[in-house]
């Protein structure tokens, strides 16, 4: 599993649909799935983060290509750099066609591994629509113990899982 940053470039080419100048500004084959309307509020949510804080780019969402055949299978990151509290939430999607072949815990795992590493974090955040049962199956096992919910304006009711980093 290798992670590849995205520039501001590479997400603004995303947002115009052009996935010719965003895969040559990442250096990896991007496909549509890239550009569907979720991804596409991802990338504008992460272009505006990074304009008002460009020390945050090596936390937020990455290309995920799977090693040794180099096929793009997703995007995951966390939201942002740990807060004062020392917490830092995840989040991850697979190309629909890569799903169940187990990337999704791959890049859990990796992520895990990234946040564990950086002494500032404290604790790991996942938040999940309850009716998402392959990532609450996908997150079973990592020690994620459920401690609340809230609404989300994108995604509507969520629940809220944490472990200690």
């Amino acid at each position: 599993m290798r992670f590849v940053e995205l520039s501001s470039t590479a997400m603004m080419a995303l947002l115009k649909d052009d996935l010719d100048q965003a895969s040559a500004e990442a250096g990896v084959a991007l496909t549509e799935f890239f550009v569907t309307d979720r991804a596409k509020w991802v990338w504008r949510y992460r272009v505006n983060q990074l304009s008002s804080d460009p020390g945050c780019a090596g936390w937020l969402t990455q290309v995920v290509v799977a090693e040794p055949e180099g096929a793009v299978v997703g995007y995951a990151g966390f939201h942002g750099p740990p807060d004062d509290a020392g917490m830092v939430e995840l989040g991850y999607s697979v190309v629909p066609v890569h799903r169940r072949q187990g990337y999704a815990r791959a890049i859990l795992t990796a992520l895990v591994r990234r946040a564990a590493a950086e002494a500032r974090v404290r604790t790991l955040r996942a938040t999940i629509s309850p009716d998402n049962t392959a990532s609450l199956a996908t997150i079973s096992g990592f020690g994620f113990v459920e401690v609340g919910e809230q609404w989300d304006e994108e995604d509507g009711l969520e629940l809220i899982f944490e472990v200690p980093a």
